[in-house]
């Protein structure tokens, strides 16, 4: 995923807003991520993310490129199989 690609489809937060939160409001629990636009707070399907960049700011790895995050496509259809699969529901 690129820096400006979406991470919380259901309250349009980018990656970007998510790694600039991190490093300025320093949450002390992966929880708090949510108060950064309500990410992680709708369907679901980010969570993993966010607690990935979480445990990456932790340990001081939160910069550069990730191979181990899928492209912005790939991942928008991964949320889509998740709601459509019932696992969760997107705000209305």
């Amino acid at each position: 995923m690129e820096i400006d690609d979406l991470v919380c489809y259901c309250f349009h937060v980018p990656k970007r807003k998510i790694l600039n939160f991190l490093r300025i409001r320093r949450p002390s629990r992966p929880s708090q991520v949510s108060e950064c636009g309500g990410a992680g707070t709708g369907c679901g399907w980010c969570i993993p993310y966010l607690k990935r960049y979480f445990e990456q700011y932790q340990s001081g790895t939160i910069d550069g490129p990730r191979q181990d995050e899928p492209d912005a496509a790939t991942y928008a259809a991964g949320r889509d199989q998740h709601i459509a699969d019932g696992k969760g529901k997107p705000p209305g």
